[in-house]
C-alpha cells in the first residue's frame, strides 16, 4: 500500500530547516543594520572633517593666527564665540573662532562620544575626528584612537 500524504516525521524536519534558514535571516538583518550605522557614522565624520578643511582654506587669516587650532579630547565644551558673524561684520580671527565652535559643536551633537581635533605644522593642517564605536579597533587613517573608537583624518595645506 503507497503512502499518501506526509508523515509527521517528514514535516517536523521541513519545520526545522525552516525555522534554521528565518534564524540565519535575522542575523543577517541584524548584521546589516550594525554595518550601515557604521557607514552612517563613518560619512558624517568625513563630512565634518571635510567641512572644517573648507573652513580652513576660506579663512587663510584666520588659519595663520591660529584660530581654527582646537582640540575637544579633553572632555571640555567649546567656548561660544565672542561675537555672530552671521549678522555682522567680523574679523577673520572671530569667523575662524565662530567656524571651530560651530564645528565642534557638531561634530559633539552628530557622533557618539566624539572629539574633534585640528592641529597645524607651518601651513598644513591636519583635521580629525575621533568617535565610539562598535567595529572601532584603536585607530584608522593615521589616527591613534583607543580601543572602541575609530579616528578619520585628513590633511589641509593651506
Amino acid at each position: 500500500m503507497a503512502n499518501a500524504g506526509f508523515t509527521m516525521v517528514e514535516v517536523m524536519v521541513a519545520l526545522l530547516i525552516f525555522t534554521i534558514s528565518l534564524l540565519g535571516l535575522a542575523g543577517l538583518q541584524a548584521a546589516s543594520l550594525r554595518d550601515n550605522q557604521s557607514a552612517l557614522l563613518n560619512s558624517t565624520a568625513a563630512q565634518l572633517i571635510s567641512s572644517m578643511g573648507e573652513r580652513i582654506r576660506a579663512n587663510p587669516e584666520g588659519a595663520s593666527a591660529g584660530g581654527y587650532l582646537v582640540d575637544s579630547s579633553s572632555g571640555a565644551s567649546p567656548e561660544p564665540p565672542p561675537a555672530n558673524c552671521y549678522t555682522g561684520q567680523c574679523s577673520p580671527a572671530q569667523i575662524a573662532a565662530s567656524d571651530a565652535y560651530e564645528w565642534l559643536s557638531a561634530v559633539s551633537s552628530r557622533l557618539p562620544s566624539a572629539s574633534g581635533k585640528v592641529t597645524s605644522n607651518g601651513d598644513v593642517y591636519t583635521v580629525s575626528v575621533t568617535w565610539r564605536s562598535e567595529s572601532g579597533g584603536g585607530g584608522g587613517n593615521g589616527c591613534n584612537a583607543p580601543q572602541g573608537f575609530t579616528c578619520l583624518q585628513i590633511q589641509v595645506r593651506l
